[in-house]
């Protein structure tokens, strides 16, 4: 896996990504894209990676949990979490998908 070129530190955490991104695509493209996360985290993750979703494109990349944890405070060690980011917001809301 590639170091980030994310600085995890300048964005904050809140709670209103998913909805505004269920909004904005549809409560089933927006599960879609989740399970697209969580794919790709099956595939080339590992126990210390993170999926991350970027809500304005849709873009999927993996970070490490414990930079997420160290630069956001959230804790992101668990089972099928998905990190959702807001690059235009400089936001991020950590979800843990029950599917």
């Amino acid at each position: 896996m590639a170091d980030s070129t994310i600085d995890f530190s300048t964005y904050t955490p809140v709670n209103h990504l998913w909805p505004a991104f269920v909004e904005l695509l549809g409560s089933e493209k927006a599960q879609q894209a989740v399970r697209q996360a969580l794919d790709l985290q099956g595939m080339s993750g590992n126990a210390g990676s993170l999926p991350v979703l970027f809500v304005e494109t849709c873009g999927l990349a993996l970070a490490h949990t414990d930079l997420v944890r160290e630069q956001t405070g959230l804790n992101s060690h668990g089972y099928r979490m998905v990190l959702l980011l807001s690059r235009r917001e400089l936001e991020v809301q950590l979800l843990q998908d029950t599917l």
